[in-house]
């Protein structure tokens, strides 16, 4: 039998070792075009574009991801961070800012955006430098354009269109190969529908998502084609009378059963544009639609 102190260290080696290992795989960088580049953590994925200026950096997602990912920056890349760009309020993509801040290091988002971390007391990095409908951020041969579309998730959501790398980032109101999260808390409907067309009159050659996969036009005309069905298939069922309960049986949408989470979640995807349509729309308010 080993002695206590031998067990113990061994013990906590193993321990180490297994924590190194489970940092390895929750934490990804990939290179997907050019000089831009894709960070995951676990379900999240943020992005950057290293230039020979410095580095242009996106959503922190927590404190333990943004302190990894600053250490690996260091460590990769010989040019120091220069930006880091919220694309919207919400606490799962912003939080985690004072692990990326430092001297020489700006914070951008849309005016909504910092308005709505100021308001709620939000505990991350408060952005320096705002805008109201686009901007672009210029860094040595490069730049990203940065651009309002209108409601579609949280406050002050933008697009990131990387270039000369004609990459474009976009966070949780296009998500690739993957259904819309839930019960679409914190989601416009009809914005993310407008807001999705604005993405396709766009030129880019690669889309990244804050969630979900990478891909082209097609792939995000593919997501829009959903939302449309899932949108017209919820209010007509509700101009035509029928309740939550019904549009849950009724609606299957099996054009588009290749979605991950389809199964789990498109009765919620039901719920959610329900729900908007009350909320905002005032369907249960509408003389010409039928009481159920």
């Amino acid at each position: 039998m080993r002695p206590p102190a031998l067990f113990r260290a061994s013990l906590f080696l193993g321990l180490l070792f297994a924590a190194c290992q489970g940092l390895a795989a929750e934490y990804v960088i990939e290179r997907m075009k050019d000089n831009v580049y894709r960070f995951t953590a676990g379900n999240y994925r943020s992005a950057f574009m290293v230039t020979d200026a410095g580095i242009i950096a996106t959503d922190p997602l927590n404190p333990r991801a943004a302190a990894w990912l600053k250490d690996e920056l260091a460590r990769r890349f010989d040019v120091p961070l220069r930006y880091v760009i919220y694309s919207h309020n919400h606490v799962d993509h912003s939080y985690g800012g004072q692990a990326l801040n430092g001297d020489g290091v700006y914070f951008v988002a849309h005016r909504l955006a910092r308005a709505d971390l100021v308001h709620t007391r939000a505990d991350t990095r408060i952005p320096d430098i705002t805008f109201d409908n686009e901007m672009t951020l210029y860094l040595g041969e490069a730049r990203v354009a940065l651009r309002y579309h209108g409601v579609n998730n949280g406050r002050g959501s933008v697009s990131m269109h990387f270039q000369p790398a004609n990459v474009m980032y976009v966070v949780d109101w296009i998500v690739l190969g993957r259904m819309p999260y839930k019960n679409l808390k914190g989601y416009d409907i009809q914005g993310m529908i407008d807001s999705t067309e604005d993405i396709l009159a766009t030129d880019f050659e690669l889309f990244i998502g804050g969630h979900g996969d990478a891909g082209d036009k097609a792939d995000v005309a593919r997501y829009l084609a959903y939302l449309n069905a899932l949108y017209d298939s919820v209010r007509d069922g509700m101009l035509a009378g029928r309740s939550l309960a019904q549009l849950q049986d009724d609606i299957r949408l099996p054009e588009f059963n290749e979605l991950r989470m389809y199964d789990a979640w498109l009765k919620l995807n039901i719920e959610g544009v329900h729900d908007t349509l009350i909320d905002k729309s005032y369907f249960d308010m509408r003389p010409d639609v039928p009481a159920n």
